[in-house]
């Protein structure tokens, strides 16, 4: 249930951004959800593609640092208080969220975040033990 993300450092400067989607793109390799975040000097680009593994080798390959982590795709109830309900689950079992961003696409009438977690393992089981759905990393790549 869980999702490979990959994470490249770049520096902050025109034309970086442009450089790792041209080079994903030259390689096939579609872009499924991203969040990008940065600082004076460096961005972390945070990527869910469709081949994990050959995105870190095509950028590796073109001289770019990149790491790959695990992360977890919950449906939202796309409603307001959607994102409370999953969040309030979280804070009873003290399970702290690092970052988290929305995905592009939907899955039936329910939105896609991103999360990340402290405790990934016991965050799945407690989101799935109240009914969450957890997506497998498999259907994320072919949102």
């Amino acid at each position: 249930m869980k999702v490979d993300q990959i994470s490249i450092f770049l520096e902050n400067k025109s034309g970086r951004l442009a450089e790792v989607t041209r080079v994903l793109g030259k390689a096939g390799i579609n872009i499924r959800a991203l969040s990008l975040a940065d600082t004076s000097d460096f961005g972390i680009l945070r990527l869910i593609v469709n081949d994990s593994a050959k995105a870190v080798d095509v950028l590796k390959t073109n001289q770019f640092t990149v790491s790959m982590t695990q992360v977890v795709a919950v449906e939202v109830s796309d409603r307001p208080g959607g994102l409370a309900h999953i969040l309030d689950i979280l804070e009873q079992e003290k399970i702290n969220v690092e970052y988290m961003y929305a995905f592009v696409e939907r899955s039936s009438d329910n939105a896609v975040i991103i999360f990340r977690f402290d405790e990934t393992d016991r965050a799945i089981k407690a989101l799935t033990a109240k009914g969450i759905r957890v997506l497998e990393g498999k259907k994320v790549y072919c949102l």
